[in-house]
């Protein structure tokens, strides 16, 4: 496909620009396997591989001036809000140019330019939280909404009940956004709910709810944003439940023996990467040396950082008890 046509189709572009925001947090989530192994990243960390869909089509739906906040699970969160690869990769490396200085790592990327309100380590623990940012807007009169992302275990979690119950009581900006991958850690959706319609169960509180393919980036955008319209519309919480999968493990020390490996390979099989991508080949809208051309354009985006990040200093020891309490204001005379 030429350069002229894809321009004159908006359309177009637009579905390749999501298929490249996959495809950033898939390969992404890839070098990060690779650098663990090697002992060059260290510590927890949960990778999104299958999920991407979810990140990208949600945060295509979402304002600058929106706020985000996430779960441990959150690299494709932080690559699809456009916090940078170098930036992740910098804080991956527990190096001082990190997006949260090296402190978090894997587990609490942080970028308030971009008001993305980070990963939390807690199951759940982001939910109150995103209720406090979403009660600042709406007592402020400021017309944006909060999206927060949690996964179908946190409905075990009292924070999802109580702020679910006061986000609608007090009709809170906030956008409930539950990546449903069938497993808590390493235990069933059904081996700990009672009723697995995660959606019927949050329309209880009187929000508007449904049910979505997390496996399609074009049905998770076009549901988050009718769900973000209706939220900054007055309409109050909304809920959605994304129904996706997780192709690897809980995390990168978990082996994964609870689940069978048919459910995986017949998940694999709806790959919203890939799947995504034929649908664009089929349609003639992504010729195979554009393909090869982004590929070869996001391993260069991911050498950089890799390279940056071992570049990077750590922070010097002087200053690792900067951030840890406010700065003491002079009192008044």
């Amino acid at each position: 496909m030429s350069t002229t046509r894809t321009r004159a189709n908006p359309q177009i572009a637009h579905r390749l620009a999501l298929l490249e925001s996959m495809l950033r947090v898939r390969r992404f989530e890839e070098r990060c396997v690779e650098l663990y192994s090697a002992a060059r990243i260290r510590g927890f960390m949960h990778l999104y591989i299958g999920e991407e869909a979810v990140a990208v089509g949600a945060n295509e739906a979402l304002t600058d001036d929106d706020a985000v906040v996430s779960t441990y699970r959150e690299h494709g969160h932080a690559l699809a809000r456009g916090v940078p690869a170098e930036a992740i990769m910098a804080e991956m490396f527990g190096k001082a140019t990190g997006c949260s200085h090296g402190r978090g790592g894997s587990m609490h990327l942080f970028d308030a330019e971009r008001r993305f309100y980070g990963g939390n380590a807690i199951v759940g623990g982001g939910l109150p939280l995103a209720a406090g940012l979403a009660l600042a807007d709406r007592m402020t009169g400021r017309n944006r909404i909060t999206c927060c992302f949690f996964g179908d275990g946190a409905f075990a979690e009292g924070e999802f009940h109580e702020t679910a119950n006061l986000a609608a009581l007090w009709g809170l900006p906030l956008l409930l956004v539950c990546e449903n991958n069938l497993y808590a850690m390493g235990t069933a959706l059904a081996r700990h709910q009672a009723q697995t319609d995660l959606a019927l169960r949050a329309a209880g509180y009187g929000m508007a709810s449904w049910a979505v393919d997390g496996m399609d980036v074009l049905a998770v955008e076009d549901a988050t944003r009718r769900a973000a319209e209706g939220v900054r519309g007055g309409g109050g919480p909304h809920f959605l439940e994304m129904r996706t999968y997780r192709f690897r493990a809980h995390s990168m020390y978990d082996s994964d023996r609870y689940r069978d490996k048919a459910e995986i390979e017949h998940w694999k099989e709806r790959d919203p990467v890939e799947g995504f991508a034929q649908r664009l080949r089929d349609a003639k809208e992504l010729p195979d040396k554009a393909r090869s051309a982004l590929e070869d354009r996001l391993a260069a985006e991911l050498d950089s950082a890799v390279e940056a990040a071992e570049r990077a200093p750590e922070e010097p020891v002087e200053e690792l008890l900067k951030y840890v309490t406010s700065p003491v204001e002079a009192s008044p005379p």
